[in-house]
């Protein structure tokens, strides 16, 4: 009797549409599962958040978590910017799936909470804690990250932060536009660049008008990138009397009236598509100064170095998500007589992605440990996380979209479809080594910190000094490092850098990982013995202990 679900008819004793040789779903999985995260956040002083981080790895992998991963990109958030009536109203509307993925990393403490917790650590827990929940969706890791980031820059107006830090520091999600003070928790943005200058921000032409009442000012502009529109407060810079300062706008007032934020448009991008990011524009806008008059850029600088670190994140978390997923197709799948993972080529490619994951997130939690000492104190991590950050802003980011590129040929036309998800990371990829700076940006920002702040480079060198001796051709990217920085300019800035973060990973991972993993990093990115595409290591390194190191549990 012929079957007729999916039309399927018996010829030769088969059915057309018997599937073989596929790999199976990969949900459930613990996002938790990787061995370099949990020695890493033991080692950054965080090793009491273990529990809840696995906790929130199996919740990240679970069937549920990936479903809203995936539906809260395939129904964007939608403008409305009237009522009915005609009314503007300039709110954004997202599926149900956004809210879920928010409410869960609010409560899990992924957006300002660390700036509560006394802990030693805590900022370490939370940047782990996104390497994790990092597995679902990176658009909603936005609004979560500008919150986080909006604490160290309003302390610098106390009175401001006296009202608006515990409700940015709570764990409860309540999403819509009401007065802040009467919510049990807020989400902050931030609003800097404009059209006519981007990351220029000091050609910012949006104006700030005093008003009779003191530190209160009202603005008149149009901001060009300002994501998260439908946050209750943002962070924004407008020309003062005195110069480019930094305001406090809330979405609406003390009173209850809707303060003037009109979205003209979101951007339609070509990832982070669950993510709203908008253009508003400001007339009459009220606004509460941060940070004394003409001092804006220093005032939101820390911000940035938060965000800045949350970009790292995201992009060590896409590597660690793109190589699960190639992983677990390579075991599944078969081509020429044996499982992809056992092809020597495909176990080669596999390797090499494991190592640069590996990397990525060691750096991750090192400069998330940085900021931890930092914020409490620490001269010397200080300056270490003021260039650092830079430093691996600039390549972690930049090796993402080769990185997700090279996952995704992994699983190869299975890999291409929308339903794979690889795509989703793919688009992704590019846009955290844009945001918080491009690349050039931050390439300068590392010449800047050199000539300015000498201790950034002693502390740099500090850090090289503690993996002194262990491996050659570590020891000599040092020298040639030293040697680099006299002849630095403009022209040489991305060589600069690109050296700086290859040895920074180098120093790391010779310290802390497995002699298989730093011989082969220092091998292939110091070393020179590489190629010019992943799948490239030589000869000679042991691709089995690396392979099982990074996707445990077997071939």
């Amino acid at each position: 009797m012929v079957s007729t679900l999916g039309e399927q008819r018996a010829y030769g004793g088969s059915t057309t549409h018997d599937v073989t040789n596929q790999a199976p779903p990969l949900t459930p999985y613990d996002a938790s599962e990787d061995t370099a995260l949990l020695e890493g956040v033991r080692r950054e002083g965080a090793g009491w958040a273990e529990e809840d981080l696995r906790r929130l790895g199996r919740q990240a992998g679970s069937v549920q978590a990936q479903e809203w991963a995936d539906l809260a990109n395939r129904h964007e958030p939608e403008l409305r910017t009237h009522d009915r009536y005609g009314n503007r109203v300039d709110e954004v509307e997202f599926h149900p799936s956004w809210h879920h993925l928010m409410r869960t990393a609010i409560a899990e403490g992924l957006a300002a909470s660390p700036w509560a917790d006394d802990r030693a650590g805590a900022h370490v827990a939370r940047t782990a804690g996104g390497l994790v929940w990092g597995h679902t969706e990176a658009g909603h890791g936005c609004p979560t990250s500008m919150t986080y980031a909006a604490v160290p820059a309003l302390r610098r107006q106390p009175e401001l932060a006296k009202v608006y830090e515990p409700l940015l520091t709570s764990r409860e999600y309540e999403p819509g536009l009401r007065i802040p003070t009467e919510k049990r928790g807020l989400l902050a943005g931030m609003g800097m660049t404009e059209k006519q200058g981007g990351s220029d921000v000091r050609t910012n032409t949006t104006t700030a008008t005093p008003t009779s009442e003191a530190g209160v000012y009202t603005l008149r502009g149009h901001k060009w990138f300002t994501s998260a529109p439908m946050c209750d407060v943002f962070l924004v810079l407008a020309q003062t009397p005195g110069g480019l300062s930094c305001f406090l706008v809330p979405r609406v007032l003390p009173d209850g009236t809707r303060n003037t934020f009109r979205i003209q448009r979101l951007k339609d991008k070509l990832g982070n598509r669950s993510n709203a990011s908008s253009e508003p524009e400001f007339d009459g806008t009220v606004a509460w100064l941060v940070g004394p008059q003409g001092q804006g850029v220093k005032t939101i600088i820390e911000m940035v170095n938060c965000t800045r670190l949350d970009c790292v994140m995201m992009s060590a978390a896409l590597m660690r998500k793109s190589l699960v997923e190639a992983g677990h197709h390579a075991r599944h799948r078969s081509a020429f007589g044996a499982r992809l993972v056992h092809q020597p080529l495909m176990r080669n490619v596999l390797a090499d992605l494991a190592l640069e994951s590996e990397a990525a997130t060691t750096l991750t939690l090192r400069l998330a440990g940085a900021a931890d000492r930092a914020i409490r104190g620490d001269a010397q991590e200080t300056a270490f996380r003021r260039i650092a950050t830079a430093v691996g802003k600039y390549w972690v980011t930049k090796r993402g979209p080769a990185f997700t590129a090279e996952a995704l040929e992994c699983l190869g036309g299975n890999g291409y479809v929308e339903d794979s998800g690889m795509p989703r990371h793919y688009r992704e990829a590019p846009l955290l080594s844009i945001w918080e700076g491009s690349g050039n940006v931050n390439a300068l920002d590392v010449l800047r910190a050199l000539s300015r702040e000498p201790d950034t480079a002693e502390a740099l060198f500090s850090e090289f000094a503690r993996a002194q001796g262990a491996d050659a051709r570590l020891d000599a990217a040092v020298a040639r490092l030293r040697n680099r920085l006299s002849g630095a300019s403009q022209t040489t800035a991305r060589r600069l850098v690109e050296e700086m973060a290859l040895t920074l990973q180098g120093s790391l991972l010779v310290r802390h990982s497995p002699p298989a993993v730093a011989d082969a990093f220092c091998a292939t990115r110091l070393g020179g013995d590489w190629g010019y595409a992943f799948g490239t290591l030589p000869e000679g390194a042991d691709l089995d202990a690396i392979v099982d190191r990074a996707l445990p549990g077997g071939n």
